[in-house]
C-alpha cells in the first residue's frame, strides 16, 4: 500500500495526479482522514493498513504565522506529526519520503555557492527550526527514509508565487519584486516525479536536494522568476530590496541547493524556465477553495 498524507495540498494533489497517470494505486489522506499529530490515530491506521511507502506531504508552511500565533500548530505538525509518521514507518517497515526545506540552513551562504546535503544547519525562523527538528526525528526513528529539501515551490494545484504574480498583473501596470533573495524555483510536478523516482529506483536512503535546474552560472532571484512569469504581459516588473517588505520570519538570502546528488540518481531535471512553460501550457488552473493555504515559498 502507498499512503499519501496531506493529500489535498499543492504537492499531495500533484502526486495524486502523477500516480493516477501511471496507474499506480494509493490511499490519500488529509487531516480529516488522518490527523498526523494524533499519535494514537496514526498508530492505529498504520497497524490496520501496513503501508509500504509513505509520502508525507503534510506540513505547516505558514512561515510568518509560525513566528507567533501559528507557533504551536507548526510544532505539532512539523515536529510531532513528522515523528509520529516516522516512528510508525519504522514499526511496520515502511519507507518514508519526507519533504523538507532550504529554511533549515538559514540562507547565509555567499551568492554563487550551493548548499550541500551535509551542510551545517542553522535555522533562523520557527519554520526552519521545526522542519529541522522533523528531520532529526526521522533519523532517530530508524525508518528507511528519503528527506528531500526543496524551495520556491510552484504548481497548478495550490496558492503559490505564479498565481500571485498573474493575479496582480491583472490590476497593476507595474510590480516590484525582491532581487536580493537567491535560489531556484521548483515545479511541484518535478518534485513529485523525483519522490517517486527515489522509491522506484531504490536509491540510497538519506537526504537529497531538489529544485528545477538553472543554466550554468545563472543566478536566479524572485525578480527573475516574476519577470519570466509575466514576460508575455504588459505589466512591468521592477527590482527592489527585501528591506522594502516587512516580514515576521527571516527569509534565506541564498536558497540555492546543489543538485549533484539528485542528478547522480539519473533523474532528469528540467530548467525552471522549461518547468514554468510546461505548467502554464496546461491551462489556466486555479487553486480550489479547499486547498490548504501556506507560504508562497513552500
Amino acid at each position: 500500500m502507498i499512503l499519501i498524507t496531506g493529500g489535498n495540498g499543492q504537492l499531495g494533489t500533484e502526486l495524486r495526479h502523477l500516480l493516477d497517470e501511471r496507474g499506480v494505486s494509493y490511499t490519500a489522506a488529509d487531516v480529516a482522514e488522518l490527523d498526523i499529530t494524533d499519535k494514537a490515530s496514526v498508530d492505529a491506521f498504520f497497524d490496520a493498513n501496513k503501508p509500504e511507502i509513505v509520502y508525507n506531504c503534510a506540513a505547516y508552511t505558514a512561515v510568518d504565522k509560525e513566528e507567533d500565533e501559528g507557533k504551536e500548530l507548526g510544532e505539532k505538525i512539523n515536529v510531532d506529526g513528522t515523528r509520529n509518521i516516522a516512528e510508525a514507518c519504522a514499526r511496520v517497515g515502511a519507507t518514508m519520503v519526507q519533504i523538507s526545506t532550504d529554511y533549515v540552513f538559514g540562507g547565509y551562504l555567499p551568492v554563487g555557492e550551493e548548499w550541500l546535503e551535509n551542510a551545517e544547519k542553522h535555522p533562523v525562523s520557527e519554520y526552519g527550526r521545526t522542519k529541522d527538528l522533523g528531520e532529526q526525528a526521522i533519523v532517530a526513528s530508524g525508518a528507511k527514509f528519503y528527506v528531500i529539501r526543496t524551495a520556491w515551490l510552484f504548481g497548478s494545484y495550490g496558492p503559490n508565487f505564479v498565481f500571485t504574480m498573474q493575479n496582480l498583473a491583472k490590476t497593476h501596470d507595474t510590480l516590484t519584486v525582491v532581487n536580493d533573495q537567491h535560489g531556484r524555483p521548483t515545479w511541484s510536478r518535478t518534485l513529485a516525479e523525483f519522490m517517486v523516482h527515489l522509491v522506484t529506483t531504490d536509491a540510497a536512503s538519506g537526504f537529497y536536494h531538489l529544485s528545477n535546474d538553472a543554466a550554468a552560472g545563472e543566478d536566479v532571484t524572485w525578480f527573475d522568476f516574476a519577470t519570466e512569469i509575466l514576460k508575455d504581459t504588459n505589466t512591468k516588473v521592477l527590482p527592489v530590496s527585501s528591506k522594502n517588505f516587512a516580514a515576521k520570519a527571516k527569509r534565506p538570502f541564498n536558497s540555492t541547493m546543489s543538485l549533484d546528488k539528485a542528478k547522480a540518481t539519473e533523474f532528469d531535471i528540467p530548467t525552471w524556465q522549461e518547468a514554468l512553460a510546461q505548467m502554464l501550457s496546461k491551462g489556466d488552473l486555479r487553486p480550489s477553495a479547499d486547498m490548504v493555504k501556506g507560504d508562497l515559498r513552500q
